[in-house]
């Protein structure tokens, strides 16, 4: 975790609560695995984005009391979701959060559900979006959004759900085109997203909850 406060960045994740969290898992995982996915998700994802060198800490928006504990036990900050308004109020509100305590941060909105993230590739990731007032990455399938950037002193105004990489782009962030970041692309929403994840690498925590062999890793027979 880097400690420069004029270069590092400061993390807002944001996670509903995990009776809720991951529903288009449900025809490959019941309710309570993807309970318990969902957490992994984000332990997984917070794990690595506070081992990026970029990054000087994690935010976490959340008002699920058992995510809270496991989050603030791998070194992030909890925070109630107090606006309860959706997603994009919630992470305007850790945003603020952040710039309250450091005036003028380097703010960046990170998916929750990244379980193959690798610090070195978010740390790209970041270093790229330095370059530009607001900048956003893609997900892995061109759609959505799994980063959005804004630089000191620049407000978040965050757009995030279904087709948000148009809207960040149209808001006036700049897209993020580097290669080999596949790590912070890949979100994970269905099993198919979670197999593509696991060719990636999973972290720790999703790879135990998965275990092996498990129908929602496991390739698919396409015969």
């Amino acid at each position: 975790m880097n400690t420069d406060p004029t270069a590092a960045w400061s993390l807002v994740v944001p996670l509903k609560p995990l009776t809720l969290a991951k529903s288009r898992l449900a025809p490959a995982a019941d309710a309570a695995q993807r309970h318990r996915l969902a957490l992994a998700f984000a332990q997984d994802t917070v794990a690595a984005a506070i081992a990026a060198d970029a990054v000087a800490g994690v935010v976490v928006v959340t008002d699920d009391g058992d995510a809270a504990d496991a989050l603030a036990a791998l070194g992030a900050r909890v925070v109630p979701d107090s606006p309860a308004a959706g997603l994009n109020a919630a992470l305007a509100h850790g945003a603020h959060t952040v710039r309250a305590g450091r005036p003028g941060a380097r703010v960046a909105a990170l998916n929750a559900d990244l379980p193959a993230l690798r610090p070195a590739e978010l740390t790209r990731v970041l270093h790229s979006a330095a370059a530009f007032p607001r900048a956003f990455l893609a997900d892995a399938a061109g759609i959505g959004t799994t980063l959005l950037a804004a630089c000191a002193e620049c407000a978040l105004r965050p757009a995030f759900g279904g087709p948000s990489r148009l809207r960040h782009a149209a808001g006036g962030a700049a897209e993020i085109l580097l290669r080999d970041v596949d790590s912070v692309r890949r979100d994970v929403d269905t099993a198919a997203d979670l197999r593509a994840a696991a060719a990636l690498g999973l972290g720790p925590h999703t790879a135990r909850v998965c275990g092996a062999p498990s129908p929602l890793t496991a390739p698919q027979d396409v015969s």
